[in-house]
């Protein structure tokens, strides 16, 4: 998946993990949840994978927000952002809210765009 909510480093996958959290604290996320891909893989089918983690971001003023205007967005919360090894590259993926149910909603397209620009900023941050 190609999107401009992605972004490709030449960086080493740990380095980029532990940028990560400072990078969407400095627009209001914080990490809810981690899922270790290769580890979850392995242990339940015992098959090998590139390292690969999903972590659950929230802005809790926004999600409030979006909470308000339409309560059924919760399936949309928390923000997932992937990042995975590709190489000597690690690639960082974030949700594109405009291109989820979320966006179908008028009461929350301007919450919907509003995310896009934060995770558009918080990938800027990491390189």
């Amino acid at each position: 998946m190609i999107t401009d909510l992605q972004k490709t480093l030449p960086m080493d996958y740990d380095a980029v993990l532990a940028k990560l959290p400072d990078a969407l604290k400095t627009e209001g996320f914080g990490v809810l949840t981690e899922i270790d891909v290769r580890e979850t893989l392995r242990a339940k089918l015992g098959v090998e994978f590139r390292r690969y983690k999903i972590l659950g971001a929230c802005n809790p003023t926004l999600a409030h927000q979006a909470l308000q205007a339409e309560l059924g967005v919760g399936v949309m919360l928390p923000c997932n952002l992937t990042v995975y090894e590709d190489g000597d590259r690690t690639v960082v993926t974030a949700i594109d809210p405009m291109q989820t149910i979320a966006a179908q909603h008028p009461g929350l397209l301007p919450i919907a765009q509003e995310v896009r620009a934060r995770l558009g900023r918080v990938l800027a941050r990491l390189g």
